[in-house]
């Protein structure tokens, strides 16, 4: 006689095949920002300060908004930008494969996590601007601007700061690659310039950022997709550390002033044509520029003697990518693949050291009657690269499939360089008649074959198989080196899938690969004020093993995610930079002069590395824990003596959050590393212990209040030092209810720290650094939303 209305049960995350799809409803409570806002309170999802999304401890490697890529699919440009009040669900597409009809046919580590607009966004322009003021002319300028419809989609974020708010670091910039379909994921590895001084760290005592990205897509026909994206930022720092440095022999203290300025552009075309449901093509093409200067001021101090040294680096790199592949399935048993490939790249970078004091004597050629001592080097590498790869798929039946991928790749560079120093009649004293000065050619063919075999059982997933590999180089200097050789490269991947939300698996791979060219140059060079290289021409390819072992549960009922990893690398021949001290300098600040070259040795290395998170929900208390476990055993040749080293790295992070709705969100931690570096002749140790809080308060109707805090607490038992020092920010904002404007009152390094301390292990040095970071600063700022 009586009826129940219709009830609807909402599941706030469902399996299904290898997609994940988050409700996002079921987990915010309106405090959010920006979509990483969003997703640090999905389970399983975590995002790390550089803006790496990993689910369940696999990284997200493309970010789709509706289907389509943002920014080629980079992750930290979306999580970073994105409003949270756009976001509606999320999905995680495991395995993923932006052809349809390839997705079964491959066992790419591709992760792509597609964020869903809500309703009323998708035929519309929204976004935010906002602008902020602070003490001692901090400012803050963005804006995020997105417009979505069925066929054209256009984002355009924009910032101008000078808190040292990065939208775009080198490493995103080195990231940018061109990409390729996941079926082509192990048969490219491409190779940029050399950046590594230009990583900048995040800590900084000055900085202006200004950046610009525009992307477009266009749906001009149902066949024909068009997006692009063009991408400007510069970036103008300085930095300023003390350290010291325990080489083999004596112990440096040093001061670093580093000024850097560095302009970065990438353009890209994509088109995505669909002649058929079974057959598609692409045409990719990427250029990427970039302008780097740094300026560098070095005092350095060793047994009461000193040194000043002023250096320059202008590092001038462009490089263009072309692709074209083809994908065409020809029946429900055979499909083909096959991609074109040529890669540019020209790196041309201009040194500069200037300094009173003696450096390298006896070691570089220069004129000591000099007052003021000028090195100048010019070191140039220009690359040329066309790639082949075809690869046929055979499914025999569901259970078992065959794989034939047949390749070529060419490589083609150049490296010179030049070392000279200026005199005061602006004269040149070239270093060329002591054996320095490079004129390199060097050439890599690599023709190879593979066969794979893939078989399914039940919950068993097994394909195994190898890659039949000739590799012919010439190595063209004073003399020319020709060698040929056959390498084959077997692998093994196994999985086992208990069921949709438990999944272990195992990889194994034989893996092979070339020093960078500027290791083949035979004759000398400039690395720095105090080191000098010479390359091997006779080196040959490195190989070694590598092992990964992966488990993942993850129990929404029970509330439970946990994920696992073990992976294991072993060289079995690598080539190796072996050094010689000038230790025979009498004197003593000269005595950390080094010569370096390269030579091949047998199982110099080894690394495992352990990880493992578990997170449990009891109620309304979320807690977790994570372990770390890494070490490394390597040798190394000091002044003729080879000598064995370890280096052991561990750590822990507990942590609760609350997930009450109606009171304060607090996240509790605490996080302890630990790290252990032993050689023949040194040992160092040290201890950094970090708890932390996050507090997330929304209150009266329109105000929320966003606080962390981290205590560092340092310790270094070599050193015999104690450092600690406290980071917070906080973030007072007001939106009323239906209103587009937002207040905020936003205060960052709220008790004002000046540093931040940590030890680092190199092949020939031991460091510790205090880093000196911006002062307290506070911005109130004014926000439209659109």
């Amino acid at each position: 006689e009586e009826q129940l209305d219709e009830i609807v049960i909402e599941m706030p995350v469902t399996v299904r095949g290898d997609t994940t799809r988050y409700k996002t409803d079921k987990f915010i409570n309106g405090t959010e920002r920006k979509l990483k806002n969003v997703l640090n309170k999905l389970p399983g999802v975590e995002i790390d300060k550089n803006g790496k999304v990993t689910v369940q401890g696999k990284k997200v490697t493309k970010m789709l908004v509706d289907g389509k890529k943002f920014f080629g699919g980079n992750s930290k440009l979306a999580v970073e930008n994105i409003p949270a009040d756009a976001v509606g669900d999320v999905e995680v597409i495991d395995n993923y494969n932006e052809v349809p009809f390839l997705k079964n046919l491959t066992d790419s580590d591709e992760m792509a996590m597609n964020i869903k607009l809500k309703e009323d966004k998708k035929r519309f322009v929204f976004g935010d601007v906002e602008a902020a003021k602070g003490n001692q002319n901090f400012y803050k300028n963005s804006a995020n601007l997105f417009y979505y419809s069925p066929k054209t989609n256009l984002n355009f974020i924009g910032n101008l700061n000078n808190v040292n708010d990065k939208p775009f670091t080198f490493r995103d910039y080195m990231s940018f690659s061109g990409g390729v379909n996941a079926v082509f994921s192990g048969n490219f590895n491409f190779k940029g310039g050399d950046f590594s001084q230009f990583l900048q760290s995040n800590d900084v005592v000055a900085s202006t950022q200004k950046f610009g990205a525009l992307n477009i897509t266009q749906t001009t026909s149902k066949k024909l997709d068009v997006s692009g994206y063009a991408i400007f930022s510069s970036s103008d720092i300085e930095n300023f550390t003390e350290s010291i440095n325990q080489y083999a022999t004596n112990i440096e203290n040093s001061t670093i002033t580093n000024n850097a300025d560095n302009v970065l552009g990438i353009g890209k075309l994509n088109l995505e044509y669909a002649k058929s449901n079974s057959e598609q093509w692409y045409l990719r093409s990427q250029i990427k520029r970039s302008n780097n200067k740094r300026n560098n001021t070095l005092f350095s101090e060793i047994s009461g003697i000193e040194n000043n040294i002023i250096s320059n680096n202008n590092l001038v790199n462009t490089t263009l990518h072309q692709f074209i592949e083809w994908h065409k399935r020809i029946s429900n048993k055979h499909t083909f693949s096959s991609i074109v490939n040529y890669t540019y790249n020209h790196n041309n970078n201009d040194l500069f050291w200037q300094t009173e004091d003696e450096i390298l004597s006896g070691l570089i050629p220069v004129d000591e009657n000099e007052p003021l001592l000028q090195i100048f080097q010019d070191k140039v590498k220009k690359t040329h690269e066309i790639d082949g790869v075809f690869k046929h798929f055979w499914e025999i039946n569901n259970n078992n499939h065959i794989y034939t991928t047949v390749a070529n790749k060419f490589s083609n560079e150049i490296f010179t360089t030049n070392d000279f120093q200026l005199l005061q009649d602006n004269s040149i004293n070239n270093f060329s008649t002591a054996g320095f000065g490079n004129n390199l050619k060097f050439s890599l063919n690599d023709f190879y074959t593979g066969l794979h075999y893939k078989f399914r059982s039940g919950i068993f997933t097994l394909k195994q198989g190898a890659e039949f590999h000739n590799y012919s180089w010439q190595v063209n200097q004073q003399n020319t080196v020709n060698n040929n050789k056959w390498i084959i490269l077997p692998d093994f991947l196994a999985k086992i899938e208990f069921n949709k939300s438990k999944k272990l698996q195992i990889n194994y791979n034989l893996k092979t690969s070339f020093s960078d060219v500027s290791q083949f140059a035979n004759r000398f060079y400039l690395q720095s004020y105090n080191r000098i290289f010479r390359g091997n021409e006779n080196l040959e390819n490195q190989l070694y093993h590598s092992a990964r072992i992966y488990f993942s549960r993850f129990s929404l009922y029970r509330g439970l995610i946990f994920h696992a990893n073990v992976s294991y690398n072993k060289q079995i021949r690598g080539a190796l930079n072996t050094v010689s001290f000038d230790t025979e300098n009498s004197n003593i600040s000269q005595q950390n002069n080094q010569f370096l070259t390269t030579r091949l040795f047998d199982n110099p290395r080894e690394n495992l590395n352990v990880s493992t998170f578990i997170e449990k929900r009891i109620k309304r208390i979320k807690y977790r824990l994570d372990l770390d476990y890494s070490t490394s055993n390597f040798i190394q040749e000091i002044n003729n003596i080879t000598q064995n080293n370890k280096n052991n790295e561990y750590g822990y992070e507990v942590g609760l959050e609350t997930l009450f709705d109606k009171i304060p969100t607090f996240e509790l931690g605490f996080k302890q590393s630990f790290g252990d570096f032993t050689s023949s002749n040194t040992n160092s140790s040290f201890t950094i212990t970090e708890p932390f809080i996050k507090v997330d308060y929304s209150f009266l109707k329109g105000f929320v209040f966003n606080f962390d805090y981290t205590s560092y607490q340092y310790k270094n038992q070599t050193f015999n030092q104690n450092n600690s020092y406290e980071i917070a920010n906080t973030i007072l904002s007001y939106n009323k209810e239906n209103s587009a404007w937002t207040y905020k009152i936003v205060i960052n390094n709220l008790f004002d720290a000046r540093f931040k301390q940590n030890s680092s292990f190199s092949d020939f040095v031991v460091s510790n650094t205090r880093t000196f970071i911006l002062p307290r600063v506070f911005l109130i700022s004014i926000g439209y939303n659109l």
